[in-house]
């Protein structure tokens, strides 16, 4: 995160963002149904559902003894979504950063500012960084860490999973211009760290060290 906030990556999120833009139609998916009905809104449904499932499930293994086993795996995948989502709103509204669709340079009226600068005096704030819909695909890299000592192999699948899809959502939103390539890559940084810090204080449990060999 370090590296990342030392690097500008303008050029290179400008240069993305240019290859979807065309100065007389706009971005290549702003008005795509696919990008907005199923990539974007279903996909986010489907998210919430599998979250409510891990709930539901974890209030189950409160009242029910055949899955008291499974009680503190649920809760860290309750608290992880939770907090991989949650994370979003509140530093969207605290860093006011635009999305490209709002800047002078792809047909709006805002004024680029990087990350750390300050932002130019405006009536229409942003609410652009992190990525939130990628947050949907990332958030999922929970399920790496819920399998992780029960289905080693499932929990490898789990995370190429939530790879994949935080990527693909990320792009189809690149698309739509709603966000460049930079915001999506902390939203997987932050998504990455909050799942892997809560693993570590709810579920990691080291494994005991071997009685020393008799001589």
């Amino acid at each position: 995160m370090a590296a990342l906030l030392m690097l500008d990556p303008t050029r290179l999120d400008f240069a993305i963002a240019n290859a979807f833009y065309d100065p007389a139609t706009g971005f290549v998916g702003e008005h795509s149904y696919f990008l907005e009905t199923i990539l974007h809104d279903r996909v986010k449904q489907a998210v919430i559902v599998m979250a409510v499932f891990a709930l539901v499930g974890f209030v189950a293994s409160l009242l029910l003894k055949r899955m008291a086993g499974w009680r503190r795996s649920l809760g860290y995948l309750v608290l992880a979504l939770a907090l991989s989502t949650a994370i979003v709103t509140p530093l969207k509204a605290l860093t006011e950063v635009h999305c490209p669709w709002d800047l002078t340079a792809f047909g709006g009226e805002e004024v680029y500012t990087p990350l750390l600068s300050q932002r130019a005096p405006t009536d229409h704030p942003g609410r652009c960084w992190p990525g939130g819909h990628a947050s949907s695909g990332f958030a999922l890299l929970a399920l790496f860490f819920f399998l992780r000592d029960r289905r080693p192999r499932l929990a490898r699948a789990a995370l190429m999973g939530a790879l994949v899809l935080g990527s693909v959502l990320s792009l189809g939103r690149m698309m739509q211009g709603a966000h460049f390539l930079s915001h999506n890559v902390w939203t997987l940084l932050f998504d990455w760290m909050i799942c892997l810090v809560t693993y570590r204080l709810v579920l990691y449990r080291p494994a005991a060290s071997e009685p020393p060999a008799l001589a």
